[in-house]
This record gives structure tokens, sequence and C-alpha cells, in this order.
């Protein structure tokens, strides 16, 4: 059997749900009402009731997003909200707290959120045999690690292949709640991550300032589509639930033909996992919507620098160099990809990321619409592609279409068309007429074909048109078009009546959990998940961050990205150049807060603590096994 291979898009609401589809989405994903990890993409019921029924035409499925973690005040009302969103027809739920698996649940399908930080194959396998039917894998992973949970268990494995990353391992870190009460595992995130930072060293020398020091740059996986399927991804996830309707489309589109490309050589062994195919009027570029530049990030081990430093906006499209000066505006290589109204991004005289939006090209000459500091050589970049945007924005930008074939041909009582789909649906519509010969002697069979293929605002196109007549019968349009409209709406009705949504009964379970001791990185916020983790043999558990919230002596963040790598200082991977080490502790600065920066060489891991928090600082060579 060919395995199934997904392309999982965000939907912010039901528009972009559909567009999303539109553009070749296999799945979609989408926030809830409420207990999802991005407060401001939440949808009603009924509108994923209306986003499901749309989907299930081309058996796209619809997974929605309950990945907070939970308070006991709450459990009551996310159970009767899971049990609304079953009978609304989703196919599965995105989740983080085990509080839900000891929830009295409909048979709903669970998927574990990245949330849960799934990167150990026992914790992976255990989640399996929890009852989850998929787990969504830490973006930290690389293929080997893949590859080692895929022999522990034969859980599906989701995998995000664009978009924003989060600096941290999901589900741990704490920046927001620790220096403002916003929790990022309670949707509200404050992307303290995101914000300028000074560094100081051990001696309290100023190393950076006003730098984004823990900015990075999106995730761009597209070229390693076909040796993450080969480790073992059956799914793979576009991140942007707060991005706009062009970010969506594009990136899905985009993937959408870099997959079909594998998929239509590998034939015998996958397949795509929905219906139809999309028609498209644009050419899909992944850098021509939002952007800070491009990561493969650890796929492939730690092997480039990976900050976005200058800024935690968009980025975008590399145009050219600036390579002279005329009158009021610039001359920039590349001009003529340039559009009035388009939005540039450079790095100005100051040394800050800067923008300005494009006025009018008139010959070679770029005038912006404020006058702007910027030396001859800067690189310019596009971040706001007005023509590309207005484009991709047409709801007819990417039409999706079910393939069908039909066959029209004569009976007793008058006329018959058959409709036959790529999935094997089939419908039989009859016409009653008296059969006359039509006056004229040109064929009939161009009409009838013509007006049979008229398939319009329907989601069907006609592949293959045959008519099989013994005369030339007259038939008036109007009939034609009557028995095709009634044939193609009992077709519609049939295939959503017909998809079959995959359904799992969750039962308790107490198989042993790889850890006896949790401490407050597992996030347990309430008593139906301390029960869980207790059942499963956990002796000690400690409270979630959010309700023990102790300033000044907490770890805020783990994370694989690395401040000494991205300066040339990792003993690790840079040793014959980095020259003198660093006096640690380092510490981030911004405003009246302040991190310190612990650095665990062996695990290649930094950590984030809150200024008055105490740890032994280990030399790297020490960590390394390296001797002077």
């Amino acid at each position: 059997m060919r395995k199934k291979i997904e392309i999982l898009a965000p939907a912010k609401n039901l528009i972009q749900g559909i567009a999303a589809i539109n553009a070749g989405a296999d799945a979609v994903y989408i926030g809830a009402p409420m207990f999802g990890a991005r407060t401001n993409a939440a949808n009603s019921v009924e509108d994923i009731t209306e986003l499901v029924k749309y989907a299930h035409l081309f058996k796209v499925q619809v997974f929605v997003v309950i990945n907070t973690i939970l308070y006991d005040n709450e459990l009551a009302l996310c159970r009767d909200l899971i049990h609304e969103l079953y009978h609304a027809g989703v196919d599965a739920l995105i989740v983080q707290d085990m509080a839900i698996l000891e929830m009295d649940l409909p048979p709903i399908v669970l998927h574990s959120s990245t949330q849960a930080n799934n990167r150990d194959p026992q914790h992976i396998k255990f989640l399996k045999d929890a009852g989850m039917e998929r787990v969504v894998l830490a973006r930290e992973l690389n293929l080997d690690q893949i590859r080692e949970i895929v022999k522990a268990t034969d859980v599906e494995l989701e995998f995000f292949v664009s978009g924003a990353l989060c600096v941290s391992f999901s589900g741990n870190c704490y920046m927001s709640v620790a220096n403002g009460e916003r929790s990022a595992n309670r949707g509200s995130c404050a992307q303290n991550c995101r914000l300028p930072y000074e560094l100081i060293d051990g001696n309290g020398r100023l190393l950076m300032q006003s730098a984004h020091l823990l900015s990075i740059k999106d995730l761009d996986l597209s070229d390693h589509l076909p040796e993450l399927i080969e480790a073992g991804i059956c799914s793979f996830k576009i991140e942007g639930r707060l991005k706009d309707i062009v970010y969506v489309k594009n990136n899905v589109s985009y993937l959408r033909k870099r997959l079909d490309t594998f998929l239509s050589a590998h034939s015998d062994t996958y397949q795509k996992a929905s219906s139809g195919r999309t028609f498209y009027n644009f050419e899909p570029q992944l850098d021509r919507s939002f952007n800070r530049g491009y990561t493969d990030y650890f796929v492939h081990n730690r092997t480039q620098k990976i900050g976005s430093w200058d800024t935690p906006k968009s980025q975008g499209q590399p145009i050219g160099k600036i390579i002279g000066q005329k009158a009021n505006g610039y001359i920039i290589e590349n001009h003529e990809l340039l559009n009035n109204g388009d939005g540039l991004y450079f790095i100005n005289t100051n040394g800050d990321a800067d923008g300005a939006q494009v006025n009018i090209v008139v010959n070679d000459v770029v005038v912006f619409n404020a006058a702007k500091e910027i030396n001859l050589g800067t690189m310019i970049y596009r971040n706001s592609d007005a023509e590309f945007n207005k484009m991709v924005e047409q709801e007819k930008s990417a039409i999706r279409k079910i393939g069908i074939s039909m066959v029209f041909r004569e009976a007793d009582y008058g006329f018959i068309l058959t409709v036959i789909d790529e999935d094997g649906y089939t419908i039989e519509e009859a016409l009653v007429a008296d059969k006359i010969q039509a006056k004229s002697e040109e064929s009939v069979l161009s009409n009838i074909i013509k007006n049979l293929a008229k398939t319009g605002n329907t989601v069907f196109t006609a592949d293959d048109i045959q008519v099989d007549i013994q005369a030339n019968w007259f038939l008036p349009t109007s009939q034609i078009n009557e028995l095709r409209r009634k044939a193609l709406d009992a077709l519609t009705a049939l295939r959503i009546k017909s998809y079959v949504r995959k359904e799992k009964p969750i039962g308790p379970t107490d198989h042993p959990y790889p850890l006896e001791n949790l401490d407050y990185t597992y996030n347990v916020s309430n008593h139906l998940a301390r029960n869980f983790y207790h059942r499963h043999g956990v002796k000690d558990i400690e409270k979630a961050f959010e309700l023990q919230w102790n300033p000044g002596k907490s770890r805020v963040m783990t994370t694989k990205y690395c401040v000494k790598y991205e300066l040339g200082k990792c003993a690790r991977f840079q040793r014959a150049t980095m020259g003198e080490k660093l006096k640690e502790p380092l510490t981030l600065k911004h405003g009246e807060i302040e991190y310190k920066l612990k650095f665990n060489c062996k695990p290649c891991e930094m950590e984030i603590w809150e200024k008055e928090a105490e740890f032994e600082i280990i030399d790297q060579d020490e960590q390394l096994g390296y001797t002077s």
C-alpha cells in the first residue's frame, strides 16, 4: 500500500482555511474558540464546521488546535468543547496537556503538539502507546534523530518545513510569564525573543549593543523533502496561523509543486493525501512573502549561523545593491524587478534595520516615499511585493478542482448522464425526454460536449466527455445544463456523505513513563494531568511554571541556538578560529530585564536564566574533554 504524504497548512480563519485548501493543502490546522497557543487565531465552532464541509469534499483533513496547558477550572469546559468539535466533523485534535487523555472523550483522533517537546524516542513511543495517533516533532531534530524515533515506534510523524522558528524548545519557554505574566503555554507569548538586547560579558564589558540576539531566521526545508520522507515524515507542516493570506497561499503552493514533483517520480511508493489538483495563475516563490531570511536549522546538524540579529521583521526577497544615486532617487541593481508601492528593507548608514516604500520607478531610478541615508553598496531587499500580493490575494489565483469523466448516452425514456470522479464516486442522472430529430443537419455533438464541460463554480473539472447517441437528436441547451447541474450536485453530496473520518477511542493506559520525576518543564497544571502521570509510574511532579512563578531563580528557556556559535566563539565547532575565550557568564539585557546564559556544550544547548539565578559555569574544554 502506498504511503500518503501530506502538506499541512495553517488557517487563521475560515477564509484562509479555504484558501489553503484551494492552494493544494492536504490538511489544515485551525484554532478553536479557546485553548489554542495563538489566542489571536481563535475561531467559532460554526466556522470550523463550514471549513470541515469544504475540506472533506477534497478528502482534506481538518485538525483543531487545543494545545495550551489547562487549569482545573477549565477542564470541564475543554471536555465539552472537544465533544462539540467531534460533532462538527473535525478529523483530529492537536493537544499538549495530558489531562485530555483522562477525560471522557468521543472517539476522536489525538495528535501530540510540538508544545509537548517531542524530541526523545522513548517519550514519543510512550505517547503513541498512550493513544496518540500522531506526534508533531520538535523542530530541532536532525535526520538521524528522526530515524531513531522511527525505529522506536510506528506513530505518524509530522515536521515543520517552513515558517517562523521558536528559538526555544517548544513548550519550554517561560520568558513571557517571568517578565509579564503572559504565558506562551497559555497562548499569550510576548515574543521576548524578538526584542533587541545588549550582550555583556563576565567582566561587565559590552560586547554587542541593541542587537536582536535571540531572533533567528525562518525555516525552509523545501530542498529536503525527499530526505525527510525517507527518514519517516508523513506530514509537512507550515507555520503561520497569524500570517496573512498571501503567505499561506504562497507557501502552500510552493510546497505543493515541490512535493508533487517528488510524488510523480515515486508513485509506486507514495501518494498524495487528498483529492483534486490546483490551477495557479501565479508562480509561487517563498521569499516573496514574509520571511526573515531562511535556514534549514538542524536537519543536517549545526552547519551555519542562523541568527536574524538586525531585525525580527520581514527581510524578504533580495533585489540588488545600491550602485548609484541620481536626483532624488537611487540606482539599484535589478531595479526592473521593483514596482510602485513595493516595501523595501535595508541597513541604513547608522547600521540599523530600516525600510521605505517605492514611490515610483523612472527608467533606472528608484524613488522612495521618504528620504533615507543609505550607503552605496547597501543590499536592498523587498519585503512587500505589491504586484505579487495583489495577484495572490485574488480568489481565483489558486483554484482546486476534482477531475471527472462524463458519459452521455441514450436510454428508452430519453438520455442518461453518468459522472465518475477521480476517486471512483459515480452518479447517474436521467433526462426523460422525447427524442426529436434536429432540423439542422449540423451535428449536435459539439453543443452537448460544450455544455457538459461548463462545470463553472463547482469543485469539478471535466477531464473526459463521451457522447454516445444513435441520431442527431434535438436537445435544448437548458435541458443539458440542468442535467449537468443535478448530476454535479448529487456527486458533491455523495462525496460529503461518503467521507470516512478515522475514529479512535481513548482508554486509560498504565505503561511506565520513561522518567520517575518531572520538573516544571513538563507543564503539569491540573489534577487530571497529575493523575495521568502518577498512573504511569511517575512519583514526583513539580507544578507548572505558571503556578509557582519564582522570579530570579528560574531557567526560562532551553535552546539549540547558541549565541557563542553565532559570535564565532564555539570551542566545539570553531576552535581553530575562535580566538580568545569569552569571560562568562554572558548576560543579555533589555532595559531593566536581564538574563544569564549557560552553555551546555556536550548536548550542544544553551540555557537562559533569570538574572538572580545561580549556576555553575563549566569550562567548555572541560565539558568537551579537551586538555590544555
